[in-house]
């Protein structure tokens, strides 16, 4: 059986990395920014772990430890902050925080406007108190 060279390790890295660094460049909305930002950091793992099995000592696995223990801190850490975020605002949407910018930086203007909110759903309302209610006939049935 031929083993899997360097070379494929290092190709598929490279893509994961590359696809997490296009969705992180392209994408507005917080989760899918924060999935492609975990994927940049995967292909870096996979690469690590690569090389590392490549030259036969075990510094790369020990490296790729460390960054997912530090991704795992760092989800934690991300979603509480996206879940704030999202309580504040009804929008994961970056454009719309242009207000935690540097006080010196001009906010950006996007040339496609955000959807309009679906309006809320009303919520149930009970009878004021002292009213009785309407009479309804009910059906009655003998078992």
């Amino acid at each position: 059986m031929n083993p899997v060279n360097l070379e494929s390790y290092l190709l598929v890295g490279a893509a994961l990395f590359v696809l997490g660094m296009v969705g992180f460049l392209t994408r507005r909305n917080m989760i899918l920014l924060f999935l492609s930002a975990e994927m940049m950091l995967q292909g870096v793992a996979l690469n690590l772990v690569a090389f590392a099995r490549y030259h036969g000592n075990l510094g790369g696995q020990v490296l790729t430890l460390f960054v997912v223990t530090v991704a795992a801190c760092e989800a934690a850490v991300a979603l509480a902050l996206i879940l704030m975020l999202y309580r504040r605002r009804r929008s994961l949407d970056v454009s719309v925080w242009q207000d935690l910018r540097e006080p010196d930086l001009e906010p950006v203007l996007d040339e496609e406007p955000l959807p309009a909110p679906p309006p809320p759903a009303p919520l149930p309302q009970l009878t004021v108190a002292g009213e009785e209610p309407a009479d309804t006939p009910r059906e009655t049935t003998h078992v």
